[in-house]
This record gives C-alpha cells, sequence and structure tokens, in this order.
C-alpha cells in the first residue's frame, strides 16, 4: 500500500541527493517509492536533512534534501510505502 506524502522540487546529481516538499510525515527508515514520467523506483530513506542540519523525521508543508539512488525530475511523485 502507497501514500503520497511529497514531490520532487529539485535533484542535486554531483551529491546524489533530491529536494522534496512533503505533504506527509517521512522518517529516516522509511520506505519510499518514486514515480514520474522516467522514474520508478523504490529505496529506504537512509538520510533527511533541512538546512543542512540532520533530522530523523521531518512533516507537512517542510522541504527537505535527502540522499537519492537514482536520478529523479522535477515535479516526481514521491509516496511512502507501508
Amino acid at each position: 500500500m502507497e501514500k503520497k506524502i511529497g514531490k520532487v522540487t529539485h535533484y542535486f546529481g554531483h551529491i546524489p541527493a533530491g529536494a522534496i516538499k512533503l505533504t506527509g510525515v517521512l522518517k529516516k527508515g522509511d520506505k519510499i517509492h518514486v514515480k514520474g514520467a522516467t522514474t520508478d523506483f523504490t529505496q529506504t530513506v537512509n538520510s533527511i536533512q533541512l538546512d543542512h542540519k540532520d533530522l530523523e523525521k521531518s512533516g507537512k508543508g517542510k522541504e527537505i534534501g535527502i540522499q537519492i539512488e537514482q536520478k529523479v525530475r522535477e515535479g516526481d511523485e514521491v509516496f511512502l510505502v507501508t
């Protein structure tokens, strides 16, 4: 089962990391599914940052950065896998 919890707003290829605008809660260790026109993969969240500070979790309305395993694109949707 999946629940939409955000949208990708930016991809940092040199890190690799993605910025996500959250519409739900995301915690370290959660499994996410990133889906878009050419993007479709799942991964476990190992790192969450907000303003260059490490977090254990973040919530609705925040724009966070996470380490990402594959290239993502602006507008890709992020789902929490339960």
